[in-house]
């Protein structure tokens, strides 16, 4: 396997879910680094300059949402592009797209995702939101 040259933060309270999107960008030479919470996810994202992050809506502590928006906030961190990730529509029947998402707090994600994420649909979102 070719060494990954592109750097991804994963985002999620449940290591099972890290763990997961972890072996499906390993698989496309992507390195990965994870946070466990929000506020982690900041740090690392400020200090490690990610290409890439894929970021869980509902954590303890702080949502997915609000990391989002203090990522777009912050000037090291407005430009890398973010995949939301959410398991929202299975537990309430909810679904919460992109757009509607720049429409609630002003900004929206290159991409949305629904839980369970399929691999193959992980993969073709990834190459297109960094070809």
């Amino acid at each position: 396997m070719a060494e990954a040259t592109r750097t991804a933060l994963v985002v999620d309270d449940e290591a099972v879910a890290r763990d997961f999107v972890r072996a499906i960008l390993e698989s496309i030479n992507w390195k990965v680094i994870e946070a466990p919470d929000g506020q982690t996810a900041l740090k690392s994202a400020a200090e490690q300059k990610p290409q890439l992050i894929l970021l869980d809506v509902q954590m303890p502590g702080e949502s997915g949402f609000s990391v989002f928006a203090e990522l777009r906030e912050n000037q090291a961190t407005a430009d890398i592009p973010v995949i939301m990730v959410t398991g929202v529509a299975e537990k309430t029947g909810i679904k919460f797209s992109g757009k509607e998402m720049g429409e609630f707090i002003g900004k929206e994600p290159e991409a949305y995702l629904e839980k369970p994420v399929d691999p193959e649909t992980l993969k073709s979102t990834v190459a297109s939101v960094c070809p």
